[in-house]
């Protein structure tokens, strides 16, 4: 059985809001911003954007793609809950190894502030 996609931020607003008031971390496959809601339902929401910077729209659509695999795999265990969180793709996000996507993920949400804490293992 799959898990439960991750809501979706859609609405252009949704991103500025996040762009205005959240915290930002650039690492090189990818630009993380992070706010927490006040509401707490969902519990992450995610938006996933690509300029032309990045390349043509096949590029453009390939780095969503990729850090949509990425999302999927990194939030729903280490995003703290009651976040938006908005994904930029980068010039490097389409070349660089899925592995060290990953990391770039998990190490921008802790400089950030929207790593979930670890919770102390059973005995």
């Amino acid at each position: 059985m799959a898990a439960a996609p991750i809501p979706r931020l859609k609405r252009r607003p949704e991103f500025l809001r996040v762009a205005g008031k959240g915290r930002k971390w650039a690492a090189p496959g990818v630009v993380v911003q992070a706010l927490r809601r006040a509401e707490p339902e969902p519990p992450i929401r995610v938006g996933f954007t690509a300029s032309k910077k990045v390349g043509n729209a096949v590029a453009r659509n390939r780095a969503r793609r990729r850090l949509r695999a990425a999302a999927a795999a990194i939030l729903p265990r280490h995003a703290a809950p009651g976040h938006d969180v908005v994904l930029i793709a980068r010039d490097g996000t389409i070349g660089r190894p899925y592995a060290a996507l990953l990391e770039d993920l998990k190490l921008a949400l802790g400089r950030i502030g929207a790593l979930r804490r670890a919770e102390p293992e059973e005995r």
